[in-house]
């Protein structure tokens, strides 16, 4: 299994884009494509079918030596042996999380700022998202922070940070440039005529 601190490109097998009868294959292609933490985000479907998506996906996660996260549901995490679980702002706390999932799980968090990116990691998280750096329609609700805060963030946390947000291969060097080590990239990819090879230049883009 992919060690968090190796992990450059994180994929996110979004439901709002993908229908219930190509998790396989997308996410299979994704993992061809060089995908090193994959997290599975399934807003308004009920839990027990976030249960039945997870346990299809982790399987074929753990055969690749992919770390496999869940957002939201730290149960269910812990119920299917997931690597780890995602909360965000408005979630449960990483300590709450860090109960129900599991001592041993990778808990993640979203933050919109330096202060919050700044709180995260004082909460004992194991890294942090951190955008969205541009507009995106999967956080319609947050406004872009821009990239002038990347290098900062960096150098104030030491923990593995994923930017995110409006993330795709078209201003991925911007990104670059502007400090992020490591992304999150949603749309670009799940949008892709060609998942793998979208995922392969990502990869080698980021080094």
């Amino acid at each position: 299994m992919k060690r968090l601190e190796d992990c450059l490109l994180y994929g996110i097998l979004d439901m709002g884009y993908v229908r219930p009868a190509d998790i396989m294959r997308v996410m299979s292609e994704m993992i061809e494509g060089g995908v090193d933490i994959l997290q599975l985000r399934a807003k308004g479907y009920v839990q027990d079918d976030v249960r039945w998506f997870a346990e299809q996906i982790h399987p074929v996660t753990s055969e690749g030596g992919v770390p496999f996260v869940i957002n939201d549901y730290p149960d269910v995490a812990a119920d299917i042996g997931a690597e780890g679980v995602h909360v965000g702002q408005d979630d449960l706390s990483v300590e709450q999380a860090r109960k129900f999932a599991g001592y041993r799980t990778v808990v993640g968090k979203s933050t919109h700022s330096i202060a919050q990116a700044m709180a995260a990691a004082a909460d004992d998280t194991d890294y942090i998202a951190f955008g969205p750096l541009y507009a995106t329609p999967t956080k319609p609700a947050y406004p872009p922070i821009g990239t002038q805060d990347i290098r900062t963030v960096h150098e104030m946390i030491k923990k593995p940070v994923f930017c995110i947000g409006g993330i795709k291969l078209e201003n991925l060097a911007a990104v670059r440039e502007a400090g992020a080590r490591r992304v999150v990239i949603v749309s670009g990819i799940l949008q892709a005529g060609d998942i793998t090879g979208y995922c392969r230049k990502v990869k080698e883009m980021l080094g």
